[in-house]
């Protein structure tokens, strides 16, 4: 990360963030380098480093993708599957009519990392599809951060 992007050394809004979670779909067959990289460059131009990942998420009927099982086991972080249900109760700024259409949510990316942030979480960046030279699209991603806990003995106090 450079010095000066945002969440840098310099002290940046997303400096000293809690956990960071990505939502990630994925088309058939998508390879784990169009993954880990689309993934990569969204963190670098958001200022938020790989480092800061705690967990990918998708929708269930893309969990066992290869390229996203390895996309996982390469940050060193677990994949988790959500129902297409679930996610189509999540409210997103970006939903996608072919996602609804491939796999029965509006959403997978915006609404798996929101999901997967839990109550309180806060989606960061929205979703970044990947740009494969000369073929389509066959990643996106999106950036939620899960909320600080609750420091000990300081609830309900003044």
């Amino acid at each position: 990360m450079s010095a000066g992007a945002p969440g840098a050394a310099s002290g940046g809004p997303y400096a000293g963030l809690p956990g960071l979670v990505v939502g990630v779909g994925a088309g058939r067959g998508v390879g784990m380098e169009e993954v880990a990289g689309l993934i990569g460059r969204t963190l670098a131009v958001a200022g938020l480093s790989v480092g800061g990942v705690v967990e990918l998420a998708t929708v269930e009927t893309k969990a066992a993708e290869p390229g996203l099982v390895a996309a996982a086991a390469r940050l060193g972080v677990p994949l988790r599957g959500y129902g297409a249900a679930a996610l189509a109760r999540v409210a997103v700024p970006g939903p996608s009519g072919a996602a609804l259409a491939a796999v029965g949510t509006p959403s997978v990316a915006e609404a798996a990392a929101l999901l997967a942030a839990g109550p309180g979480g806060e989606l960061l960046v929205g979703k970044r599809k990947s740009a494969p030279p000369g073929r389509p699209a066959r990643a996106t991603c999106a950036v939620a951060r899960r909320p600080a806990p609750a420091k000990g003995g300081q609830v309900g106090q003044r």
